[in-house]
């Protein structure tokens, strides 16, 4: 049994079926960012173990087609079997084995880049301090104890845990929180779209004037979902009230853009937060991306954004930041700029986008941490050492042999006899 095993993870065959099965998985894939999106096509085909199909209006769902972790896994026990199985340690095939350590290591480190790598936003304007990065893409429902002039108390929700009709509690929340209604993305209604569909609408705060439309998940690779909830606080002795919170409310650019629509018509119910008060306490309810804190903050001291006269070229993107570690007694300052990231703490800010509007400077930095960020560069290095050292010995054994078989000495047969006839036809 173990034999058999062993055969068939050893084989070329699953070698060439994985390849092939990768390959096709890279066609579908890319023929469905067409229509779920760049970012959406690689969490449903490549950051999964199978891909799943479901049925339109079903709740369940089947695999039917192996995902990008699948066949990545496969193909690394495929690779470690074969080595075991196959390869003998000699001086001969030291080049052999370094390089198919660096493609082993190569594949442990996409996989572990893709499970613990976090890309996050850190936008400051002039003369602002933050200590945390926003996630790009997921988001959580924040509710925030503001009754503390000192220090709000947060409690975390991921927007995955919100589904319409259920009631979400938490330890350390005397309330519960109730999902009435969910839109993957939205709109403000009657701004982007003649749609007639469902829509949402709270009895308090800015949702009793403002009502939030239904649109499909976008597939547009610049774009994002903008989702919307209607949500109620449900206390021991019933409602306290209810809310629509959305990223629309309170992300860049889409609040800007809200705001410059809207502002008009919805007043200070635009910029108030959407609060109540339960048992002589203060709380806030925000649906915002998920935060990052960090144990150091950063100040923008100065934004500068050139271009090339006369041109749209870009040809200076550069911030001036203040960096403050209390913990590491660290104050100093950095600059960043484009090619020229800093690299702090295990994370990495580079230099992303800038507003250079008058009076609206502001400068905002992509940050990823990764902790596999050196596997490729160590992977690349020892499959190029690994090839090189396989070059060099065939060169050097071929060497050798040319130099032997040219000091050889012609003894009998067809050499002697062509020297014979070369002296003849000389005299």
């Amino acid at each position: 049994m173990i034999d058999r095993a062993l055969n068939f993870f050893t084989s070329l065959r699953l070698t060439v079926v994985l390849l092939c099965l990768s390959a096709l998985l890279v066609f579908v894939g890319t023929l469905a960012q067409v229509r779920l999106g760049l970012y959406v096509a690689q969490e449903e085909y490549f950051r999964q173990f199978f891909v799943w199909w479901s049925p339109e209006g079903a709740s369940w769902k089947i695999p039917v087609f192996p995902g990008g972790w699948l066949l990545g896994t496969l193909l690394l026990i495929n690779l470690l079997a074969a080595h075991i199985k196959r390869f003998e340690i000699s001086r001969k095939k030291i080049g052999i084995f370094l390089i198919h350590g660096g493609l082993i290591l190569l594949l442990l480190g996409q996989f572990l880049t893709e499970v613990f790598q976090i890309e996050s936003v850190m936008r400051l304007p002039e003369g602002g301090t933050r200590n945390y990065s926003e996630d790009a893409r997921k988001n959580e429902l924040a509710i925030i104890d503001v009754t503390s002039p000192d220090e709000d108390k947060v409690v975390s929700i991921p927007q995955s845990f919100l589904k319409p009709g259920e009631e979400i509690r938490h330890p350390e929340l005397p309330f519960a929180i109730r999902v009435k209604q969910l839109f993957e993305n939205s709109t403000p209604s009657g701004t982007r779209d003649g749609s007639t569909g469902e829509k949402m609408k709270a009895a308090d705060g800015v949702g009793s004037r403002l009502q939030f439309a239904q649109l499909p998940p976008t597939g547009i690779m610049d774009d994002e979902n903008k989702p919307a909830a209607l949500v109620e606080v449900v206390g021991p002795d019933g409602a306290l009230g209810e809310g629509d919170v959305s990223t629309w409310l309170c992300k860049y650019p889409w609040y800007d853009s809200l705001k410059l629509q809207m502002s008009s018509v919805l007043g200070e119910l635009l910029e108030a937060p959407q609060s109540f008060t339960h048992e002589g306490r203060t709380y806030q309810v925000v649906l915002r991306p998920i935060r990052y804190y960090k144990p150091y903050s950063i100040t923008l001291l100065k934004a500068t954004h050139e271009k090339y006269r006369g041109t749209e070229i870009p040809k200076n993107f550069s911030s001036r930041i203040l960096l403050k570690n209390p913990g590491a007694a660290e104050e100093r300052e950095v600059l960043i700029y484009m090619n020229n990231p800093l690299r702090y703490a295990g994370e990495t800010f580079f230099q992303f986008q800038m507003n250079a509007e008058p009076g609206m400077e502001s400068s905002a930095f992509q940050v990823v941490k990764n902790p596999a960020w050196v596997t490729p560069y160590l992977a690349c290095t020892l499959m190029g050492v690994g090839m090189l050292v396989q070059f060099l010995m065939h060169l050097v054994g071929f060497g050798r042999r040319r130099k032997k078989a040219s000091g050889a000495k012609p003894t009998t047969g067809e050499p002697a006899l062509a020297r014979d006839t070369a002296e003849r036809s000389a005299q």
